[in-house]
C-alpha cells in the first residue's frame, strides 16, 4: 500500500529569544570570524604584496580581508609567501564559507522563510473544503482520527490542531494535515478554514478548554457540526449550551456498555460493532429520499431504520410519527458494512 503523501503547516509561537537578539548574535558571530581573518592578515602583512603602490597599510589589510572573505579577490593585493597562502587556504576560505552560511541562514529565517510559510499555508488552505478539524490529539483525538481513516477518510482531509510538538509529530506520521496553535483562539480555527469544514471534533483533554473551543468555533462557523468529549457529567449541559451538537462522555458510554452487558452477553458487543468502523454493521445517517416520502420507516430498503429526526425532535421506530416519512426527515439506520465508507 502506498503511504499517503504528508503535508503540514505550522503556526509557530514566538521564541523566547527576541528577534533583534538573534540577529545581533549572528552579526556578532560573522564579525568575530572576519576579525580572525583581519588580524591574521595584519600580523602576517609582510606576506602580502600591493600591486598598486607596493606598501601595505592597515586599510589595505582591512580592504583585502573584506574582499577575500566576500569574494575571491581582485588581484590588486595578493599573498606572496607560502605562509600567507596557507593562511588564506585553511583559515580565510572556511571563514568565507561560514560567513556566507550565516548570511544565507539569516536571510532565510528573517525574510524567505516567512514568505515561504505564508505561501505554503495559502496553498493548503485553498484546498481545504469538506475536511474534518480535530482540536486536540490526545487519546480521544488520536482514536477519532484512526476511526475516520478506517471509515475511508483521506488523512490529508483531516486537520489536527494542537500546541504540543510531540502530538503533532504523531498526527503527521498518521498522514494528517497538522497545525500548531491554540484552538481556543479565532486565528487558529480560521487558519484551519473551519467555516468550510464538514465537522469539528473537540478532544482537548480538559472540559473547560473543550467548552471554550466549542464557543469559539460556534461563533466562527454556526452551521458546522461540533462533537466534543466531556469528562464530567455536570459539564455536558454547558457544552450543549456552548453550541456542541454531540456531547460524548467516555465514562458514561463505558457505563452504558457495562450495564448493557448485564442484560445479555451479546448486547455490548453489538453496540461496539455498530460503533466501530471495522464492524459488520454500521449506523448511517441520511436524508429521506423523495421516493420514501409517505412510507413508514419500517419499509425503507437501504437498511434497518431505528430513528428519524424531524426538525429539532427525534422519533423512534415504535412511535406513530415514523409511520409516515416527510420531506426533510433525517433517517438513522443500521446497514451492513460491505466495504469502507467513501470519504465525503
Amino acid at each position: 500500500m502506498t503511504r499517503p503523501h504528508k503535508r503540514s503547516f505550522t503556526l509557530r509561537r514566538r521564541g523566547r529569544t527576541p528577534v533583534w537578539l538573534r540577529l545581533l548574535w549572528r552579526v556578532g558571530l560573522a564579525g568575530a570570524l572576519i576579525a580572525i581573518a583581519l588580524f591574521g592578515h595584519w600580523f602576517d602583512r609582510d606576506g602580502l604584496r600591493d600591486n598598486i603602490d607596493g606598501a601595505i597599510s592597515f586599510l589595505d589589510v582591512l580592504y583585502f580581508t573584506m574582499i577575500t572573505v566576500t569574494t575571491v579577490g581582485y588581484g590588486d593585493i595578493v599573498p606572496v609567501t607560502t605562509q600567507a597562502r596557507m593562511f588564506d587556504t585553511f583559515v580565510v576560505t572556511p571563514v568565507r564559507l561560514f560567513v556566507w552560511i550565516i548570511f544565507l541562514g539569516t536571510a532565510y529565517d528573517f525574510l524567505l522563510k516567512n514568505v515561504w510559510d505564508r505561501w505554503r499555508m495559502t496553498v493548503i488552505q485553498r484546498h481545504l473544503h469538506g475536511h474534518v478539524v480535530v482540536a486536540g490529539y490526545g487519546t480521544s483525538g488520536a482514536e477519532a482520527v484512526d476511526e475516520l481513516v478506517k471509515r475511508g477518510a483521506d488523512p490529508e482531509t483531516i486537520v489536527v490542531i494542537d500546541d504540543r510538538t510531540v502530538a503533532l509529530d504523531a498526527a503527521e506520521a498518521r498522514g494528517t494535515t497538522v497545525m500548531q496553535g491554540d484552538a481556543t483562539r479565532n486565528a487558529a480555527l480560521e487558519a484551519a478554514q473551519l467555516a468550510r469544514a464538514r465537522a469539528l471534533i473537540v478532544a482537548a483533554g480538559r472540559d473547560d478548554t473543550s467548552i471554550l473551543i466549542v464557543l469559539t468555533a460556534r461563533g466562527l462557523a454556526p452551521r458546522v457540526p461540533i462533537s466534543v468529549v466531556i469528562k464530567s457529567h455536570d459539564n455536558e449541559a454547558i457544552a450543549r449550551q456552548a453550541g456542541a451538537d454531540t456531547v460524548i462522555n467516555p465514562a458514561s458510554l463505558a457505563g452504558v456498555l457495562l450495564a448493557g452487558s448485564t442484560h445479555g452477553a451479546h448486547i455490548a458487543s453489538y453496540l461496539a460493532d455498530l460503533a466501530a468502523a471495522d464492524g459488520q454493521v454500521v449506523l448511517h445517517e441520511r436524508a429521506v429520499t423523495s421516493a420514501e416520502v409517505g412510507i413508514p420507516l419500517s419499509e425503507i430498503r437501504t437498511g434497518l431504520g431505528h430513528r428519524i429526526y424531524r426538525g429539532d425532535r427525534s422519533f423512534g421506530f415504535w412511535e406513530a410519527e415514523t409511520q409516515r416519512l416527510e420531506p426533510g426527515d433525517l433517517i438513522v439506520e443500521a446497514v451492513q458494512r460491505v466495504h469502507a465508507e467513501p470519504a465525503t
